[in-house]
């Protein structure tokens, strides 16, 4: 049972606190007297007792739990704290100057899963690696067994939503959250996103260079969307500043595309350099050429996979069809190899 548990006769209060259960993003349960509210009060992970019945309820006797609080619209008289303190509430909350608190609580048990998301991030090791390609592909392979989200960071990309094909979705962009400035409910990011087959993108809406993120509005989006995805994947930046810093420490695991030549493996080793422990990050190396020893060797860090090119790749991503056609071409492949390794997909099995 996810539900909170609201507990008050007051229909003025009811309809304030059945108002910041929507804003949340939550469905309560009601009870409008005492007998109601013992039935599911073990049950409920979050119990909002209104003033007017809170007296009632302490002389019920209920069993002592967490999560309970007593609200009231008025300033709080001072016999309220005695009887919140019998009923054994946390704390009292008066409306409207609690709103914002309470709105939090309410997304707390909206969100709370069994664990968060795996978030993977993904960037070049010099340009023209792949790199929001195999992103993009990792969000396909990894939205066939669960909900998953492309996060795009990259603003001198062609925008994550044009290459899985989700560009004339509708949806939430980075444009629409850039002034976010509280607590982001996970169902909420996940029903506003532009999604198809299981994995949804956040990017730029099309047009010039977009302005500079919020750090604060990344933050937001980044916990909301492990809160509610099982696989997050990362687009990096190809600039390296602070808040590209921080989304990296984030990250659980965080993939370098390399090109095995001679000028993308020198490349792939100053971008490799960037990390305070080479030995955290993997390889996604594509194409033939300088061998897996000496790539390893070079760079300080294990190669997840090879992979060929894909024929066709332009074509498909032109048709809005994303870069995966088929799990068994090179990419679905390389992209179901590292997830599974990683722990987020099962591996592909033979016909």
């Amino acid at each position: 049972m996810t539900a909170p548990l609201l507990v008050t006769a007051d229909e003025t209060l009811l309809d304030e606190l059945l108002r910041l259960s929507a804003a949340a993003g939550t469905t309560p349960d009601v009870a409008h007297d005492v007998p109601a509210a013992l039935r599911a009060w073990a049950k409920a992970p979050l119990v909002l007792v209104g003033a007017d019945v809170a007296p009632a309820l302490a002389r019920a006797a209920p069993a002592r739990r967490e999560g309970v609080f007593v609200v009231l619209l008025a300033p709080s008289p001072d016999a309220v704290f005695a009887v919140a303190l019998a009923v054994g509430a946390e704390s009292v909350a008066e409306l409207p100057r609690s709103e914002g608190w309470l709105v939090e609580r309410l997304t707390d048990v909206v969100d709370t899963g069994p664990a968060r998301g795996l978030t993977v991030g993904v960037v070049g090791g010099s340009g023209g690696s792949g790199a929001t390609t195999f992103a993009c592909a990792l969000g396909q392979i990894a939205g066939r067994t669960g909900p998953a989200v492309v996060v795009d960071l990259d603003p001198l990309g062609p925008g994550d939503d044009r290459v899985i094909g989700l560009d004339l979705v509708d949806g939430i962009r980075w444009d629409g959250l850039g002034h976010t400035t509280g607590r982001l409910s996970a169902r909420a990011l996940r029903d506003s996103l532009p999604r198809r087959d299981g994995v949804a993108v956040l990017t730029w809406h099309a047009g010039p260079q977009p302005r500079h993120l919020q750090a604060f509005a990344v933050r937001e989006a980044l916990s909301a969307a492990r809160r509610g995805h099982d696989t997050v994947v990362v687009d990096l930046p190809r600039g390296w500043d602070a808040l590209a810093e921080e989304v990296v420490s984030r990250c659980d695991h965080v993939l370098v595309t390399v090109v095995p030549t001679v000028p993308g493996l020198a490349a792939a080793v100053r971008v490799c350099s960037r990390f305070a422990d080479p030995g955290g990050l993997a390889l996604v190396v594509r194409g033939a050429g300088v061998d897996d020893h000496t790539v390893s060797r070079l760079t300080g860090a294990p190669i997840a996979v090879r992979m060929a090119d894909q024929r066709g790749l332009c074509e498909t991503t032109d048709l809005g069809l994303g870069p995966v056609r088929s799990r068994r071409g090179p990419l679905g492949r390389a992209a179901t190899t590292v997830l599974a390794s990683l722990g987020g997909a099962a591996p592909v099995r033979a016909a």
